[in-house]
């Protein structure tokens, strides 16, 4: 079956839940951080800044801040507005996105990613604060998962609620590849690599994902590295897995017009999953196949744009 939409309002829809799983994941990373240092042993150095590297968000951030300590990394991941990615940036965009798309999204859609937006502003302090951070975090983190609700339960599935699994899915599926990347390169900088601070990283890495119970429950094995990340890129049922995200990315371009191209991205990248077989050394390798796999998730993108988002010819002012 095809559907169909404007292109304009397609890109719009597509967008808008980018950026609402983007600051549900940029809320998420910063939470599970900030108990990943508390876990962490005495002596073992790891720095604020890696929520940066996961972001590839280097030269922005040197471009604001000369220090790289923890209130400048909180500021510049949740707050920043010169930063493109942050949680307030995204939800901003979010906003915006739902306010001219609002005919093919539920009603209460706009006012939700409103009051969202103004309460992640208005109590962006206690976000910054040590004190307040976690609990600020989990209400911005509750009201996200309002909106899978939402789009779940009050919409027709039609074009606009593919395009809505589009964006979610594959932003979805690049944070876990990130996730993943930034664990194995903090277990490669501890000085002392030992199996109680791999075990650490890697449950951490879970919660990130709100993997870690599913994990425990299909594969009823201690947690280690190569588990982890077998589970996270490959397994097929839990909705957080780069596998999962494939495959209903797969499914929604099959619904909408002329996605050959953009459906064969996407069972490539399942086809490089299937045959990666370096779960057991998380070493450099391992970081330049996430790499490999985000450059795909990239790509992906750009087939999205060129195939549904650039139809329409630009107009004169």
């Amino acid at each position: 079956m095809s559907l169909m939409m404007l292109s304009r309002v397609a890109e719009r829809v597509y967008w808008m839940a980018r950026y609402l799983e983007r600051a549900e994941n940029t809320a998420r990373m910063v939470k599970v951080y900030a108990n990943l240092l508390l876990d962490l042993p005495r002596g073992v150095d790891l720095s604020w800044y890696t929520l940066v590297d996961i972001n590839d968000s280097s030269e922005a951030f040197s471009e604001r801040y000369k220090n790289r300590d923890e209130r400048n990394v909180i500021k510049f991941m949740l707050a920043d507005d010169t930063n493109g990615s942050s949680m307030l940036s995204s939800l901003k965009m979010a906003r915006e996105n739902a306010r001219t798309c609002r005919d093919v999204i539920p009603a209460d859609t706009w006012e939700m990613v409103n009051e969202l937006k103004l309460f992640a502003e208005d109590n962006m302090q206690q976000g910054l604060n040590r004190g307040h951070r976690n609990q600020y975090l989990n209400n911005i983190l509750k009201a996200c998962h309002q909106f899978s609700g939402l789009f779940a339960n009050s919409m027709n599935k039609d074009a606009a609620s593919e395009f809505i699994r589009l964006g979610r899915t594959l932003e979805r599926a690049d944070m876990a590849t990130r996730i993943m990347d930034a664990g194995a390169a903090v277990v490669m900088s501890a000085e002392d690599a030992s199996t109680n601070i791999s075990q650490i990283v890697w449950g951490n890495v879970l919660r990130s994902l709100d993997a870690y119970q599913p994990y425990l429950r299909k594969e009823r094995a201690p947690v280690n590295g190569a588990g982890v990340t077998r589970f996270l890129l490959a397994d097929k049922e839990y909705p957080r897995t780069v596998m999962f995200s494939m495959s209903r990315l797969a499914h929604a371009i099959s619904r909408l017009p002329h996605g050959t191209d953009a459906r064969k991205i996407a069972l490539a990248i399942e086809r490089q999953i299937v045959r990666y077989d370096g779960y057991d050394v998380l070493g450099e390798n391992f970081r330049e196949f996430m790499n490999e796999i985000q450059l795909e998730l990239a790509k992906l993108h750009n087939c999205f744009a060129e195939t549904w988002f650039l139809l329409e010819p630009a107009t004169a002012d």
